[in-house]
């Protein structure tokens, strides 16, 4: 079915996505909370360090964290050098690391995807 994915190639359904804020929101009062419940979910089920390309160039996720500003980002690596990405513009390659789920539903709850 298209729109639909079971395992690590193509998209999540809207239902497989919702049913993930819910896992990631479930007793979060407001929108800090919530935040902060996406953050523990991607940081806990997010593999690193995967590969990924920023403007062509390859680098190195290696860790997620949340800043000051309660924006996840990813810190991307390459050689010496590294830099904050917010997770909302991170690409992924195919196929996504696993835990990439997590950065979908994120992705999907900022949108207003409820």
């Amino acid at each position: 079915m298209k729109g639909c994915r079971s395992g690590r190639g193509g998209r999540l359904s809207k239902a497989r996505l919702e049913s993930l804020v819910d896992e990631a929101t479930v007793d979060a009062y407001g929108e800090e909370e919530q935040l902060c419940g996406f953050f523990t979910m991607i940081e806990e089920n997010l593999h690193v360090p995967f590969l990924t390309q920023v403007l062509g160039v390859e680098v190195t996720v290696t860790r997620i964290e949340m800043t000051e500003l309660d924006e996840i980002v990813a810190t991307c690596s390459r050689g010496k050098q590294n830099q904050n990405i917010s997770i909302l513009e991170l690409p992924l390659r195919a196929p996504p690391p696993e835990g990439a789920e997590w950065i979908e539903a994120y992705r999907y709850w900022r949108r207003g995807g409820r």
